[in-house]
This record gives C-alpha cells, structure tokens and sequence, in this order.
C-alpha cells in the first residue's frame, strides 16, 4: 500500500511541476507577442456586471474568471483587474 501512496505522491507532483512550467512558458509567449507587436488593438472588454448588485451573476463571472485564470489562459494581473470591475 506505501508504494501505491508513494507513486500517487510522485505522480501529484510530476503533474504540478509540469503545469506550472506550461502557465509560465504561455505567460512568456504572451509577453514576447505583446513586445512584437505593440500597435495591436486591445481585447475588446467582456460586458460589465449588471449594475443592480445581482450577486449570482457576479459570483458566475468570478467562477468563470477564475476557470480561466487556472487553465492559464488569464494571467493573475488580468484576473484581478476584471475582478475589481466585477465587484466594483
């Protein structure tokens, strides 16, 4: 059973270092792309939050934001940027 245990260890953190390698190889990709070509326009903004304080849809944005931020596709500084327009 401890080898089972053990392997499932190894297998965990072969797993987390191999992810962590990719989101700072894609972040380092994005920052090249971004030197390269400075005159891009920028994204087009996702549609704010309703203004009435409907907190489902607010907490939906974040679960998704944060679905985004985690399969590396948003960096920590764009996560938080549109979660402070989110809860503005």
């Amino acid at each position: 059973m401890s080898r089972l245990l053990r392997t499932a260890a190894h297998a965990h953190v072969a797993s987390s270092v191999i992810g962590r390698n990719q989101r700072r190889q894609q972040q380092r990709w994005a920052q090249q792309g971004q030197a390269a070509a400075p005159a891009a326009p920028a994204p087009a903004a996702a549609p704010a939050a309703p203004a009435g304080g409907d907190m489902d849809a607010k907490i939906a944005q974040l679960k998704q934001l944060g679905e985004l931020r985690d399969a590396g596709i948003l960096t920590d500084a764009e996560f938080d940027a549109k979660k402070a327009q989110i809860l503005g």
